[in-house]
């Protein structure tokens, strides 16, 4: 699947950041001179049986126990080998922000929600995507939260 068609099918105004490779969503703000607080970086958790993917701007972590309380359940850090897995069509590490296109539950923290605009790699280290928040929280429909802290 790629996510620019899905955004064009679906009408959704977004744009197209190409940049020299990042592998972490702290470079690819400062190659794209983006505030880091605008890039949304996916983090994917074992929770339980299954998985879900945490949300939240690259200059903040997640808070591990914020999130057990709030799934009231074990929640541990994805390996490499199942963000693979779980994303078989991205470059390992490039996972973009939804979680619903596999099959997976998305959290997004409340902090990501303060500006107009997201920014977050487009299935690889090479591409980025901007669009406004508004548009991706009615495609993703997102459980909203407070579980990341800054670092």
């Amino acid at each position: 699947m790629k996510l620019d068609e899905l955004l064009s099918s679906r009408q959704i105004a977004f744009e197209r950041l190409p940049h020299r490779p990042t592998y972490t969503a702290d470079r690819m703000a400062q190659t794209l001179h983006v505030r880091g607080r605008e890039v949304a970086k996916p983090v994917l958790l074992r929770a339980g049986p299954g998985y879900v993917l945490a949300v939240l701007p690259a200059t903040h972590q997640v808070d591990l126990e914020r999130v057990r309380q709030d799934l009231g359940e074990d929640v541990q850090m994805a390996t490499e080998d199942e963000m693979e897995r779980v994303f078989p069509d991205c470059e390992r590490g490039a996972m973009p922000p939804f979680g619903s296109l596999y099959h997976v539950q998305t959290l997004v923290d409340e902090s990501l929600a303060q500006d107009d605009q997201i920014v977050f790699e487009n299935q690889n280290h090479e591409e980025a995507i901007r669009m406004s928040y508004q548009d991706y929280e009615a495609l993703e429909h997102p459980r909203k939260g407070r579980f990341a802290y800054h670092r």
